[in-house]
């Protein structure tokens, strides 16, 4: 991972949402119209996000089969930046919430249960921070971790399919792809998702590096 082709690819294609996604003609969909352009920010770090917790997931499965603080602090890191990532995503949500629904927070499903899915892994944050002991602190919340995320799939998906909501691809509604995705939006929306996924794997592996420097440290 230390190889820099793949930051630089992580610039290119930010800049290439950023500026594509800012300058490009969109369709003139009925009420979303110019907001569609966040097409490219708020479902791609929502993606990102559940790419990011289930790397974290994956290696807290990882540390309860075989212990190691390597993959502590990995599973530790990419959550944290997880967490980043699931707030600007409801911040962006909320941006486009206001100018299609009329207000940045109505109470619907997804925007709750988004939020509690939120809460879920700041308590996974919290519960590290409030244990001393390395290795007690690595167990506890490697399970914890395992459970906070079998809890997004239901919250995010299930749950708010089954009752009404105003979000696309729940309640009843048709997904955003099937409604104002086409092909010049799939130019730029797929390389975003690459893009937003590449800068959460770079902030997660600076993390990493920090911890494992902290613990030769503390070694020493």
């Amino acid at each position: 991972m230390r190889k820099r082709w793949w930051k630089v690819l992580c610039i290119l294609l930010l800049i290439y949402t950023v500026v594509g996604g800012l300058l490009m003609d969109v369709p003139r969909l009925h009420i979303l119209n110019e907001s569609i352009r966040n097409t490219f920010f708020h479902p791609p770090l929502w993606i990102s996000m559940m790419i990011l917790q289930m790397v974290s997931c994956i290696f807290s499965i990882a540390y309860i089969v075989k212990p190691n603080t390597f993959k502590d602090n990995i599973a530790a890191e990419f959550a944290k930046t997880g967490v980043a990532f699931a707030v600007m995503g409801i911040v962006t949500g909320m941006i486009w919430a206001k100018f299609t629904w009329g207000s940045a927070w109505s109470g619907d499903p997804k925007q709750n249960n988004s939020a509690i899915a939120l809460l879920v892994y700041c308590a996974y944050l919290l519960l590290r921070s409030s244990m001393k002991d390395q290795q007690q602190r690595a167990r506890i919340s490697a399970v914890y971790n395992i459970l906070a995320f079998a809890t997004l799939i239901p919250l995010l998906y299930i749950l708010p399919a089954q009752t009404d909501s105003l979000h696309p691809g729940s309640g009843g509604n048709a997904s955003f792809g099937d409604i104002d995705l086409d092909n010049r939006l799939r130019a730029i929306f797929y390389p975003a998702v690459i893009g937003w996924t590449l800068l959460g794997v770079w902030f997660s592996t600076i993390g990493v590096r920090i911890q494992n420097l902290k613990n030769k440290q503390l070694l020493t």
